[in-house]
């Protein structure tokens, strides 16, 4: 059967899905694995059965064989990043990890911001940046620091694998309780109401949004659409769900793209390891540069 979410009828909303079976489960992990580089243990099971049974009901399809069928067909390539925009979870916030923004705002930027007001090239990446809170508190660190930063050749690139949460990442719009742990002068000088009047939503402001680059982006590509080098890179939660090699391989990029004695920052319960461990430096907490 062919199908797609445009096509879709909606009386089957309703419709019962039939359990998740032990060969299904496999295939939809092989195809996440191969996608995404993302690994689905057998603890994931019901997770992947209650999201996928909504992909299911949009497609207009009620067994997950159908569906397993249809995302190895040509047709289903647009089906499969809706299956990863599914099973991703995209959990961020302002200025997540105060610790790294610290380091960030006092050891990292103070030496890019004068290499920048001399004219120098200054980039930074947050990779895996979900719905674009990472790099809109990366950006207003910045211009806490830099207020012409916009001016000067200073840039940040945001990207992710999800196409649908680069679009919010562009759109800056979030709720009034997302922006609450932004220091108070920083939100009256840096969002403005959403523009559809709701005054439970505010817009990121333009002179923010002008540094920041959103583009997609899978980190398990054979090779990575990027210039570099760059000065900082961020990517913090995002290897957890890779397997050994995988991260070595991810660790390997940066380092490859990180300019001598630059920094990368990763999650809390991340580690880089591998050949690329040996490149870098333990520079604070979940924070490494990478040897001159």
């Amino acid at each position: 059967m062919s199908a797609s979410v445009a096509n879709a009828d909606p009386s089957v909303s309703a419709t019962r899905i039939e359990g998740l079976g032990d060969n299904e489960f496999t295939r939809i992990a092989d195809s996440i694995k191969t996608e995404a580089g993302i690994c689905l243990p057998e603890s994931k099971r019901t997770l992947v059965h209650s999201r996928v049974s909504k992909r299911l009901r949009a497609t207009g399809m009620t067994s997950f064989r159908e569906y397993c069928d249809f995302l190895d067909t040509p047709q289903g390539k647009a089906e499969r990043l809706e299956l990863l925009s599914a099973l991703t979870t995209n959990v961020t916030r302002f200025f997540r990890e105060p610790h790294h923004f610290e380091i960030l705002k006092t050891v990292t930027l103070p030496p890019l911001v004068e290499k920048a007001r001399k004219g120098g090239r200054v980039r930074i990446w947050s990779a895996g940046c979900s719905s674009g809170e990472e790099p809109y508190s990366i950006a207003l660190t910045l211009l806490s620091l830099l207020p012409d930063a916009g001016k000067l050749d200073v840039k940040i690139l945001a990207t992710d694998i999800d196409k649908h949460i680069l679009h919010q990442g562009r759109q800056g719009i979030y709720d009034a309780e997302d922006i609450e742990m932004i220091p108070a002068d920083m939100r009256r000088n840096a969002f403005s109401a959403a523009p559809d009047g709701d005054a439970s939503k505010y817009e990121v402001g333009a002179a923010v949004k002008q540094l920041v680059a959103f583009k997609p982006l899978n980190l398990i590509s054979p090779a990575w659409p990027v210039k570099g080098p760059f000065d900082i890179i961020f990517c913090r939660n995002t290897t957890i769900y890779f397997d050994a090699p995988t991260q070595h391989g991810v660790w390997n990029g940066f380092e490859r793209v990180l300019a001598p004695g630059g920094y990368l920052f990763i999650g809390h319960s991340e580690r880089v390891n591998g050949p690329a461990a040996a490149r870098f430096s333990t520079a604070g907490l979940t924070t490494y540069r990478k040897n001159s």
